[in-house]
């Protein structure tokens, strides 16, 4: 049940996450803050920033072995990464809807399962 909650947490900060580092590149876009300057972006994306540690910071304690969950640092570090490209992703194809899914991206995300393989994997 840690794991699950762990994970859950990890992918909701990553949201956060997305936000507070790719959305102000949307703005213009979306017609939102135009003309505010870079530092009251700077500043909404810390408040962004702010919550995706509200999140992420429990889900990586919750989730490690010192807090009587099932993951040691590397795999935590290795799980973060793989929800943040998942959520990336998802974020940029259906939300921001700047990029398409190429073919590569798909070959680099099999080699990121193979990273959680031998993360996990007990040699």
């Amino acid at each position: 049940m840690k794991a699950v909650s762990a994970i859950f947490l990890l992918i909701i900060s990553n949201f956060f996450m997305v936000f507070a580092w790719y959305g102000h590149l949307q703005f213009k876009k979306w017609n939102i803050f135009q003309g505010k300057s870079i530092f009251y972006i700077i500043l909404l994306s810390w408040l962004l920033a702010f919550f995706e540690y509200v999140f992420q910071v429990p889900g990586n304690r919750i989730g490690h072995q010192s807090n009587g969950g099932p993951f040691d640092l590397f795999q935590l570090k290795v799980i973060q990464e793989v929800i943040t490209l998942v959520v990336f992703s998802f974020c940029a194809i259906y939300i921001f809807k700047t990029d398409k899914f190429h073919w590569n991206y798909l070959v680099a995300f099999f080699f990121l399962i193979l990273a959680v393989f031998f993360v996990f994997k007990k040699w």
